[in-house]
């Protein structure tokens, strides 16, 4: 059973932007401005939104894509593809794991990474793996 908040892991693994590394944070993702940069533009999330939630990416059958945030699974802060499929996804905003929950847990495991409390591989096998259970144990550890 797919937990309300997760992506489909066979759809929506997570992919790695392999432009950043550990012996590079300090010029990629620790740089103010970083996530802007590389952030791709609105109308190809948008579009692959749509896409997906018409080919069976939704929650109980809602295709409403307001109720969706295309999320990168393995954030951008974090050193996640910008625009690969397998690291984007239609994240459900209304849900008690919410896109707004995870955008908390995004924050705080980018200034630990940028911090050296984490390591940018452990930050992101968190995202990859469950972020939900990334979020219980650093947010309300």
């Amino acid at each position: 059973v797919q937990a309300v908040g997760l992506p489909i892991h066979a759809r929506t693994p997570g992919a790695l932007n392999p432009a950043v590394r550990q012996s590079n944070i300090y010029s990629t993702i620790c740089v103010s401005g970083y996530s802007t940069s590389v952030r791709p533009k609105e109308s190809y999330t948008e579009s692959l939104k749509f896409a997906q939630l018409d080919h069976g990416y939704n929650l109980h059958g809602d295709t409403s894509a307001a109720h969706y945030e295309e999320d990168h699974l393995i954030p951008l802060e974090v050193g996640g593809s910008p625009t690969s499929v397998k690291n984007l996804w239609p994240e459900p905003r209304n849900v008690i794991w919410s896109a707004q929950r995870k955008d908390r847990l995004e924050n705080l495991a980018h200034r630990l990474v940028c911090s050296g409390a984490l390591s940018l591989a452990a930050a992101q096998r968190m995202f990859a793996e469950n972020w939900i259970a990334g979020y219980r144990h650093y947010v309300e550890g």
